[in-house]
């Protein structure tokens, strides 16, 4: 029965899979049981029969993270065979995917980055920002991989979308196995246009891999390298000062913050997303009221220069003219009012914009990365 189902796969024939569903309800399990196998999905998927794969991810969705014997996933082998189609649509269906290692630990991320499949690698990045944190079994990144295939078009894209993330030096100065970062392998490789790249991103020049040596001590030791002597030399970043590694400290985590709240958006239920929207709908109408009528009101008189008696307090005031129409409260404890009601109000917004449904995409995409 399990070879009907491979020949079914292989061909693309969906009546015959049905058929042989009828036939034996439990082949699929018994497939599924098995640790390493050619899935019906994996042999679809390279062949590139579409309809057949998303029928059978309908049916049996743990065969996409399933390994085959040689180590591949129906997604590796979808790219493996050039079925570009078949991907996008394998993406829809559980973006997750991206992130399932195969062989040495490569996820299709790394695979794209070795085919330089810069569309692909710009779509997985877009769908799943987390991908860029899965490493080899040699601890290599996709900055590595796109370094040790001399692949500048998508080490461009690499920093491109990811320098304005609130991990992009993290991930940029990730070592390897060796100690290595990816400025390492530029320096090693004498690639000028990938150092210039790396340094943009925030690579750190001064970092030391195992052997003690930074970027530029690997250049040195090597012949013809002036241009890349230069660059590791020349390049320096101007000062921050103490207050602006504050500043940048703070945006940190705020865009960390922001990213962990909003990636699971689309997963709160229709009846959550509701009584959140409605509990919003308060906060933002209460505090709009406060920030327009701040607690004690101002101080009211005539515009004219004589003075005027506040009465209602426990003694009168006397209020001079540059005091009509400011507010009760001290400049501090305004101050402090101010701040947090604006606070609750700017987060009760964007929270309210979050998780409005439907919801422009390049909006949440600008909002993740910026």
């Amino acid at each position: 029965m399990i070879a009907g189902w491979r020949a079914a796969a292989q061909a693309g024939n969906i009546e015959v899979r049905h058929a042989s569903i009828q036939e034996d309800g439990d082949v699929l399990k018994r497939i599924d049981e098995m640790e390493f196998v050619d899935t019906p999905l994996h042999i679809a998927a390279a062949a590139g029969h579409t309809d057949f794969v998303m029928e059978m991810m309908n049916l049996k969705p743990s065969f996409a993270k399933k390994l085959n014997q040689r180590g591949f996933s129906s997604l590796h082998l979808a790219l493996h065979n050039g079925h570009k189609e078949m991907v996008l649509r394998l993406l829809e269906m559980e973006k997750d995917l991206v992130r399932v290692k195969g062989k040495e630990g490569y996820t299709p991320l790394h695979y794209v980055i070795k085919e330089g499949n810069i569309d692909l690698l710009a779509k997985f990045l877009e769908d799943c920002p987390k991908c860029i944190f899965d490493v080899t079994i040699q601890n290599q990144t996709a900055f590595h991989t796109a370094v040790e295939n001399n692949r500048v078009d998508a080490l461009h894209t690499l920093c491109r979308m990811l320098e304005k993330t609130y991990y992009c030096e993290d991930v940029v100065n990730w070592k390897d196995r060796d100690g290595n970062t990816a400025l390492h392998r530029a320096a090693a490789n004498n690639h000028p246009q990938m150092l210039k790249l790396l340094l943009e991103c925030k690579a750190d020049k001064n970092v030391t891999n195992q052997a003690g040596l930074t970027a530029l001590d690997i250049t040195l030791a090597k012949v013809n390298n002036g241009e890349s002597i230069n660059i590791l030399r020349v390049c320096s970043f101007p000062g921050v000062s103490t207050l602006g590694k504050l500043w940048q400290a703070i945006v940190n985590i705020l865009t960390k913050g922001s990213a962990e709240l909003f990636q699971d958006m689309d997963s709160i239920s229709s009846e959550d997303r509701n009584a959140l929207l409605v509990i919003l709908g308060l906060l933002l109408t209460a505090t709009y009221q406060a920030i327009l009528s701040p607690p004690g009101g101002v101080w009211r008189g005539e515009g004219s220069d004589s003075p005027v008696w506040q009465v209602g307090a426990p003694t009168s005031t006397l209020i001079t003219r540059n005091l009509v129409g400011k507010s009760v409260l001290g400049p501090i404890e305004f101050l402090v009012f101010y701040v947090t009601i604006w606070a609750v109000f700017i987060g009760a917004f964007f929270l309210t914009l979050g998780l409005l449904k439907p919801f422009p995409r390049d909006f949440r995409v600008l909002y993740r990365y910026y």
